[in-house]
């Protein structure tokens, strides 16, 4: 903890990239273990998505058990701990990989959100967007059969349940002209919106270091910023409970809990101002 502390007094200007082991102690499960190895089942890729419509009759049967985890979820110490350093002019730029909206809620202003948010609904065909919970609300009307199961809960609002009669569910259309609903977040086998990655490519060109927060970087859209802070010659923290993809590259691992680490660093920060 206390090498942590040197390391932001020594670059105030942070980089902040998060990942799921922020948001583990919300009640939002990870993908991955201690190894970065992925746990359960792949998460559904876009062309099953778009090119199957028993893939959507499933996902969106899975999302309706699952939703209200993420939906319930409310901001743990860690979220309100990168809000604090914020407060106290460390944090250069916010970027997330997790979908929860959890840092917004925390009261964190302008976050990247990498692969989206998990909260906003938008139409294939003509764009419109639609709030999650409303879609919520219109599949719990088709699908009152649905209601009430219990299974274990996945990442991302997700629920591993496969004795369900998919073919019998409903899913509702967009409300302005019929098309097909998906979730606006990135699935795997999607790429990442471009002006989403230059936007924090500029922020991360400007800081003077790069803080990661409960990511196994195990995806390529998070790791490729530590590749490009490492050639461009910025220092890399990480606070995560096990392997990442960036082990080599770091200046410093702590391994403790984000909230563990996060309080003990604002504590030191104000600590230093008296």
């Amino acid at each position: 903890m206390h090498s942590l502390h040197e390391f932001v007094e020594r670059h105030p200007k942070l980089f902040v990239l998060s990942g799921a082991g922020i948001s583990t102690a919300s009640g939002i499960p990870c993908y991955r273990d201690r190894e970065g190895q992925r746990t359960g089942r792949a998460p559904i890729l876009l062309k099953d998505f778009l090119g199957s419509d028993y893939a959507r009759r499933r996902y969106w049967a899975r999302s309706l058990i699952g939703w209200p985890v993420v939906a319930g979820a409310q901001p743990n110490a860690a979220h309100h701990a990168v809000r604090a350093l914020a407060a106290r002019s460390r944090v250069h730029r916010l970027v997330t990989q997790n979908v929860d909206g959890l840092h917004t809620r925390a009261g964190n202003p302008d976050v990247i959100e990498l692969h989206g948010n998990i909260g906003r609904v938008r139409c294939m065909s003509c764009g419109e967007p639609h709030t999650r919970a409303n879609v919520q609300r219109m599949l719990e009307a088709l699908n009152p059969d649905f209601i009430g199961h219990v299974a274990p809960d996945l990442p991302d609002g997700d629920a591993h349940i496969e004795d369900l009669d998919f073919e019998s569910f409903d899913i509702p259309g967009c409300t302005r002209c019929g098309g097909v609903l998906k979730p606006d977040v990135v699935f795997f086998g999607e790429s990442v919106p471009r002006e989403l990655v230059q936007d924090a490519a500029r922020s991360l060109e400007s800081a003077d270091a790069m803080l990661v927060l409960g990511s196994s970087l195990m995806v390529y859209s998070g790791f490729r910023f530590c590749e490009w802070a490492v050639k461009s010659g910025k220092p890399i923290a990480a606070v995560n409970i096990g392997k990442t993809r960036a082990d080599a590259l770091l200046a410093l691992k702590v391994e403790a809990p984000c909230s563990e680490a996060l309080g003990a660093l604002i504590e030191q920060l104000d600590a230093r101002v008296i």
